[in-house]
């Protein structure tokens, strides 16, 4: 049994030595054997010490409002209504499960969602390379790194030039490190530049990440989301406290027993309070996060949904987005002795079919099937950054002769012809093309063959996709590094507007911090990988809430900068760990169709939210004005919590009910909902103090009555709220989903069995409580169009600058 080494104890060790301590080869492991060693060395994975279900659910017992009803049980055992008692323990034993189910719901929604998210690693397994999880590795693995990949594991680097890694996140060095032959590299650094193989050395909590990462503690930010739910239980907390002490005041006044007073006061808060808010809000997330999964958007970060539903400018990369990312050849321009055919042999000549470049692939396209076949190349020299060209020497018949394609200027200048062929290259470029140029050299030199036009053709549905977006609000803007010419040709082909800003203005505007530039501009010409983190700032500060796709490693900043960042198909490691959204079909569409989801689920949290505001003021100021103008309580403790039981009860339901998504952007608009619900709340407070008249001085009904038809009345028109709050349509426009409808029915129904056959209560008989159901009704119509008339005058959209979720940094 091998000695289990640290990272740092494998950089003396020569290549050979690593490769004998972790009983490996140079051709890796086999499938059986790495099978057998996850079986003793565990999976590549940080072990996650998940609370048990025990704990979590005595976690639930504690808080303010679980304190409060625990409280209340108490005073209702010390003075012995057993009745209250039992339902307070019921109250608290159903919330803990709701909370409970829906936690756990939303739990593995995520852990869903992180599973797709998984890292890749290219492992050489039974000598054949293979994509796995990474988590699948062991130590002997022989595995791939290359730019815009996550290291997945501690390795000793065995083969290969070099590595540029940035370990920043594990080491705190602000630089890339260099990183060559016989190099360790640590788990989750990322790859900037080259390409090696390394020998996997520790895995899991055995890397350098892993040992230390119970030293790292996550610093939690304060989401937009989180900022409106606080502001929405704390206003409820407060209102309900002050409310409720009034309450308390005037039963002392009116002779009511301490403890009886104290045990209604506390009953109030629980019945009034939100409580489930956050839990409903969270849940509704993860289960639409699942649904995004189901549209090709994998989401890493669930408040992302929110943004993306408030999302108004989305910048987007253009190859591979708004184009197929696939090069292909145009018309041959053939020089002087040649054919298109000619030209085409000779860049196939000077390419390599493994290398699976796209500019080779191109070529490779168009040649005629077994052109190439007598021929054979003795010498390759790839393409680098600085010769800017490839070239190769071929045998052909007992002949040789070189073959050279690349950067038309370079090839130009080797063929004598610099200058003779920039206006038929101006001329392609300004069309959209990109120009390689072919040349061959049968030893009397360099001879120019010819120009290759090359272009990424459009999506077939760019085009529709961006028109669809300016209908829902958003304003595409294309990022590419062309030239300001085939930019405004490409944005021409696809609709989007004719202002191009070049990466000298952009500099410019940036450094003056000019972002009026930035949000008129339609396109951003010339750009390179670090101006996007700018462009993005800058939209932001302008009060946007920006998404932005990306693909590369230097695109990881400006993902991880925007509110909505978006990793497109084929992003690197690197890029889908900075985003919010990860996308797994090509495309712009994929987009606009995960923000009409993120849309969706924001109505959902809406409508909760908005009614839980109005059933809080509903209640609140109706026991409140009952009790300082009628002098005495209109509901009692134990028809108060069967009340919050039934509320409680349909909430399961909203994460699946059917909503219309706005054409325009989503924001939390307070003061909407504050208006809207203190009008509605205190339209049916009046609603019941007026049927608390009919009851007395109409119908002439003792108090145990009243109650119940107090009760009744709550129950019907409280779920009918939910109707109300629902859509921005009017109520029938909009069928809710089956769950919700039969949870909202089945409770009313519930109520009026209770009412009207005196369960538990004081029976008022089928006349009546059909009377308070058909009272309520009426109301709820007249609600839904004062609600409507609401949105007319002030308008939904009206958006304040302070509720603006906050800039994510």
């Amino acid at each position: 049994m091998r000695v289990r080494r640290t990272t740092d104890e494998y950089k003396p060790l020569s290549v050979d030595d690593a490769v004998r301590d972790v009983e490996s080869t140079q051709d890796g492991l086999t499938s059986s054997e790495a099978l057998r060693r996850a079986g003793t060395d565990g999976y590549n994975e940080i072990e996650d010490r998940e609370v048990s279900a025990f704990r979590r659910i005595l976690s639930y017992f504690y808080g303010p409002m679980p304190v409060a009803m625990e409280a209340a049980a108490v005073v209702s055992a010390v003075i012995r209504h057993w009745d209250d008692f039992a339902l307070i323990l019921a109250l608290l034993v159903i919330n803990v499960a709701v909370a409970f189910w829906q936690e756990r719901s939303a739990g593995n929604a995520v852990k869903e969602l992180m599973r797709k998210l998984a890292l890749k690693a290219r492992v050489l397994r039974d000598k054949a390379w293979v994509v796995l999880d990474a988590r699948d590795l062991v130590p002997g693995d022989v595995v791939r790194l290359r730019m815009g990949d996550i290291v997945p594991a501690d390795a000793k680097l065995t083969s290969g030039d070099y590595l540029s890694v940035d370990q920043s996140a594990l080491t705190g060095e602000s630089l890339p490190a260099e990183k060559r032959l016989g190099d360790v590299v640590y788990s989750g650094s990322i790859v900037r530049q080259g390409e090696m193989n390394g020998l996997v050395v520790n895995t899991g909590g055995n890397t350098y990440f892993g040992k230390t990462a119970h030293l790292v503690a996550s610093a939690s930010s304060v989401t937009g989301l989180s900022r409106i739910i606080s502001k929405i239980v704390y206003f409820l907390v407060g209102l309900a406290i002050a409310l409720g002490a009034v309450s308390f005041y005037y039963g002392i006044v009116l002779g009511l027993p301490i403890l009886d007073d104290l045990l209604f006061f506390l009953i109030l808060l629980v019945a009034s309070i939100p409580i489930a808010l956050p839990v409903v809000l969270t849940v509704t997330m993860a289960l639409g996060a699942l649904s995004l999964a189901d549209r090709k958007a994998i989401v890493s970060r669930l408040v992302a949904i929110e943004e993306l539903a408030s999302m108004d400018v989305l910048c987007s990369d253009k190859t591979g987005t708004l184009t197929q990312n696939k090069l292909t050849a145009g018309d041959v321009v053939a020089a002087d002795q040649f054919v298109a055919a000619d030209v085409l042999l000779c860049a196939s000549l000077a390419s390599r079919r493994d290398n699976m470049d796209a500019i080779d692939q191109a070529v490779y396209e168009r040649l005629e099937e077994g052109a190439d076949a007598d021929y054979r190349q003795t010498g390759f020299t790839p393409f680098d950054p600085v010769r800017k060209r490839t070239e190769a020497v071929v045998e052909h018949d007992g002949s040789t002769f070189k073959v050279m394609k690349g950067e038309p200027s370079v090839v130009l200048s080797l063929c004598g012809e610099m200058g003779k062929r920039d206006e038929e290259i101006g001329g392609l470029a300004a069309k959209g093309y990109r120009v390689i140029a072919v040349a061959r050299d049968a030893g009397d030199g360099w001879k120019l063959a010819g120009l290759i036009p090359l272009f990424d053709p459009l999506r077939e549905d760019s085009k529709e996709t961006i028109a669809a977006a300016a209908k829902m609000g958003i304003a595409v803007k294309m990022v590419t590094g062309d030239n300001d010419a085939i930019a405004m040709e490409i944005g021409a082909e696809l609709g989007l507007g004719s202002k191009v800003l070049p990466s000298t203005e952009l500099e410019a505007a940036i450094k003056s911090e000019n972002w009026e530039a930035l949000e008129q501009a339609d396109i951003f010409a010339r750009v390179y990988p670090e101006h996007k983190y700018s462009i993005v700032k800058g939209l932001e500060t302008r009060g946007h809430t920006v998404g932005m796709t990306g693909d590369g490693v230097n695109d990881a900043p400006a993902l991880k900068e925007a509110q909505v960042g978006i990793a497109v198909e084929g992003a690197t490691d690197a890029a889908r760990s900075a985003a919010d959204i990860v996308l797994t079909a090509p495309g712009l569409s994929t987009v606009i169709s995960a923000v009409q989801e993120g849309r969706r689920i924001f109505q959902r949290m809406q409508s909760y939210a908005l009614y839980r505001v109005v059933e809080t003021l509903r209640i609140l100021i109706f026991v409140t004005a009952t009790i300082i103008l009628l002098h005495f309580y209109p509901i009692s403790a134990f028809l108060l919590i069967v009340l919050a039981l039934l509320n409680d009860l349909p909430i399961i339901a909203v994460s699946t009910d059917n909503v219309v998504y706005s054409e325009e952007p989503e924001k939390w608009n307070m003061k909407y909902i504050g208006g809207l619900s203190a009008i509605l709340g205190s339209l049916g407070a009046g609603e019941t103090l007026l049927l608390i008249y009919v009851g007395l001085d109409i119908f002439h009904l003792g108090i145990p009555a009243i109650l119940t038809l107090v009760f009744l009345k709550l129950i019907v028109s409280g779920h009918l709220t939910m109707f109300v709050t629902r859509t921005e349509k009017a109520f029938w426009k909009v069928v809710p989903s089956k769950a919700l409808l039969v949870a909202l029915l089945s409770t009313m129904v519930i109520g009026y069995l209770m009412a009207a056959f005196g369960l538990g209560i004081a029976p008022v008989g089928n006349a009546l409580a059909g009377f308070v159901t058909a009272y309520s009704f009426a109301w709820f119509i007249a609600e839904d169009g004062l609600r409507l008339a609401y949105d007319r005058v002030v308008g939904h959209s009206a958006l304040s600058q302070s509720d603006q979720p906050p800039r994510r940094a």
